[in-house]
């Protein structure tokens, strides 16, 4: 296994983790705002206002990681790119 191989691997693996990571978030944003909602209806206006930040951050994090996923899966494309033609160049 060459190095660019390896190195598509990695790339693969790491843009796998950002899109896992960035589901999780995705979830811990659904539950901070059904607390946001808890809180709001028990009317606890200073506690609604944390778990809103929260969920904005964990908005903002998720689409971060997205965003870093999709570049890295971009660079993995064009290495697999450069595999292929060095198969067939030989």
């Amino acid at each position: 296994m060459s190095g660019l191989e390896k190195s598509l691997f990695n790339l693969k693996f790491t843009a796998k983790q950002l899109n896992r990571q960035a589901v999780k978030a995705g979830r811990d944003e659904a539950g901070e705002k059904n607390k946001l909602k808890k809180a709001i209806q028990q009317n606890h206006p200073d506690i609604a206002k944390i778990y809103a930040q929260n969920a904005i951050r964990k908005q903002n994090e998720r689409l971060n990681l997205l965003r870093l996923g999709s570049r890295i899966d971009a660079v993995a494309s064009r290495v697999q790119t450069a595999v292929t033609m060095r198969q067939v160049t030989g």
